[in-house]
């Protein structure tokens, strides 16, 4: 049995993860659509740093058969004397890796390079080469130096991208070399437990790398726990070790959980206290207050965004979040009728002046403007005021006028158990609003409705079904700001 650096990580996320995919991979739920693009991101960001390596020769392999002569052909470049290699494959014993870019020194010292679209190296990354060092020492070659090629954060895209601007190298040779004898001592017992009869404790408690709300979900699939039951995977934001302490404890549900429990976050403390109550927790002063800063006309303000790790249009960043809709609620004065409007670029062109040309006239110059979690909103004109110089000051002011209405939900003002201890407004809302849900909708989260723009209408994929896409869009933006009416309304019947 072969351990590839994959393999390591998954073992490394959670050892009963490396199991199944060894032994029953079809118990394992397939890549989702967002991870798909996750991928196809890193892929776009590599044809720009491999150009960093003007002569580097290039292994590709597609398909199992080109797979496994790989390492052959890895082999016959570096004795043709290539001294820049992409994506050959080293095997030592039980142990095989695919690296993104080896150089040679001399003969036998190499420097390697990791490839990354992050904005940095993450401790991820220094797993991921420490398992490659070991295959390729174990080769018989040396390392020497050891990078991660990752985006540059502060780049701004003007004109054609040169690889030079986008990408930036950073050593970490020291922080990989310290992890390698640990990362012995983990392949090893990596490969023990790829080799068990049966599969290791699933528990979310043995969780690594952050991988916990990863693991948790694929945990209930394989115990046959339903989201929602109540159980003690179903609290909020859980980290592996608070789970192996409620474990131990010999907790099963939520409700049982003492609300002072040792290594209890506060929005868990409020979720299990909630639950106990078995009633919403209300704080109707704090929410008379908050409700007393807000003037009329009130302005329900969203954005839908693109985002790409290779910007599209110049004068953007790397995965900065850039609206290309927006939508808009109004209410006059107190007793008017509501009002939308909205927008939505529909060409393959930058949306953010003429979407700041319609924002400006249809949101008036005083009044509050609500939105959910007004860091993002916030930032987006931030960035869109400096993009477009003649907007900086609407954009500006606009930021001057925002009111998060998340704000009694996030600061414990109303606290129900269904929230599931989130703020987050696809948790409040089907509690507080049930008649509106994003389940009915084509197009039922952010991340989706990006994907799907950015494929449509700067992509050019599925042009039969642009305009179906389109009318998604509509009805997913539009009601965001309709639930953060209704929202507003419902708390202003609190009494």
């Amino acid at each position: 049995m072969q351990l590839s650096k994959s393999d390591y990580l998954l073992y490394l996320k959670h050892p009963a993860w490396l199991w199944l995919k060894k032994n029953e991979p079809k118990k394992l739920p397939p890549y989702d659509a967002a991870t798909q693009a996750i991928f196809a991101a890193g892929f776009r960001f590599e044809t720009y740093a491999e150009k960093l390596f003007p002569d580097g020769v290039k292994l590709n392999w597609d398909g199992y058969k080109e797979y496994l002569s790989l390492p052959g052909r890895t082999k016959l470049v570096i004795e043709s004397g290539a001294k820049t290699i992409f994506q050959g494959r080293f095997e030592a014993g039980e142990l095989t890796c695919i690296f993104d870019v080896i150089q040679f020194v001399d003969e036998n010292m190499i420097d390697l390079y990791e490839i990354k679209s992050s904005t940095g190296p993450r401790v991820y990354h220094e797993h991921d080469l420490a398992f490659q060092t070991i295959v390729i020492e174990d080769s018989g070659y040396h390392v020497r130096n050891i990078m991660v090629a990752h985006v540059n954060k502060d780049f701004v895209r003007q004109g054609e991208i040169k690889p030079e601007d986008i990408t930036t190298v950073t050593d970490i040779t020291d922080a990989v070399k310290k992890r390698i004898p640990a990362a012995r001592e983990n392949i090893a017992e990596a490969l023990r437990t790829a080799k068990l009869d049966k599969m290791p404790d699933i528990s979310p408690a043995h969780c690594g790398l952050s991988a916990t709300s990863d693991w948790i979900e694929i945990y209930k699939l394989l115990a046959g726990i339903k989201s929602g039951d109540g159980s003690i995977y179903d609290i909020y934001n859980p980290s592996a070790t608070l789970i192996g302490k409620l474990e131990k404890a010999g907790y099963t549900k939520i409700a049982e959980v003492p609300e002072d429990f040792a290594g209890l976050s506060d929005k868990q403390g409020w979720q299990i206290k909630a639950l106990k109550q078995n009633k919403a927790l209300i704080n109707k002063e704090n929410i008379k207050q908050f409700l007393a800063t807000i003037e009329y006309p009130i302005y329900f303000l969203d954005y839908e965004t693109m985002s790409s790790v290779i910007p599209y249009f110049d004068g953007h960043k790397p995965f900065q979040q850039v609206p290309f809709q927006y939508s808009l609620h109004i209410i006059d004065s107190p007793g008017a009728e509501v009002r939308h409007l909205e927008y939505l670029h529909k060409d393959n062109s930058n949306p953010v002046l003429p979407l700041s040309q319609s924002l400006a006239e249809n949101i008036g110059k005083k009044g509050s403007v609500l939105v959910w979690w007004e860091d993002f909103e916030k930032g987006c004109n931030r960035d869109m005021g400096e993009m477009l110089p003649e907007f900086h000051t609407f954009y500006h002011n606009l930021n001057e006028r925002i009111i998060d209405l998340i704000t009694p939900f996030i600061e414990f003002d109303y606290v129900d158990a269904r929230f599931g201890g989130s703020a987050s407004i696809k948790h409040v809302l089907p509690v507080l609003i049930p008649e509106l849900s994003h389940k009915d909708l084509e197009i039922s989260e952010g991340l989706a409705a990006q994907r799907l723009w950015m494929g449509a209408v700067l992509d050019g994929n599925n042009p039969d079904e642009k305009e179906k896409i389109l009318k998604d869009l509509w009805d997913y933006c539009g009601l965001d700001t309709l639930a953060m009416v209704k929202i507003w309304e419902f708390l202003g019947k609190i009494q």
